[in-house]
């Protein structure tokens, strides 16, 4: 097994005031290729402005930076801070136009290199098997 990997940005996350879209890089728009028939997609991007090697070696926070929260791994919260800074939200398309996907939000600043796009496929199993910790 390898120690690094490499990872290749395939377009950036572009912010408007409040127009978000995924500005898709030349030589990836073949690969949008019947993305129009999905309503949703799953966009895998990094925490480009917090790539600093103290953030990589965090291992447990308070989620949602609140301290009345209890101290919890960082595997078990969406927290920007981890050891391979990989955000990953799913959003609803608006409407595609060449290269970009206009998004109803997305939680990663302008700018952020968006290094994957799946579409979103509703898994079989009921949400009344989710489980969640008190403080989500």
């Amino acid at each position: 097994m390898a120690d690094k990997y490499t990872i290749y940005p395939v377009g950036l996350i572009r912010k408007k005031d409040e127009a978000v879209c995924i500005e898709i890089f030349a030589e990836y728009l073949e690969a949008m290729l019947g993305l129009e028939g999905f309503s949703h997609i799953h966009v895998l991007f990094w925490f480009h402005e917090n790539d600093r090697a103290e953030h990589r070696r965090t291992r447990q926070v308070h989620p949602r930076h609140d301290p009345s929260n209890p101290l919890t791994g960082v595997f078990a919260t969406h927290s920007p801070m981890r050891p391979n800074l990989i955000g990953l939200t799913r959003c609803r398309i608006l409407g595609i136009e060449g290269n970009r996907i206009a998004v109803d939000a997305i939680d990663a600043r302008d700018g952020s290199p968006v290094i994957d796009i799946k579409c979103f496929i509703p898994d079989a199993q009921p949400l009344a098997d989710v489980r969640l910790p008190d403080w989500v």
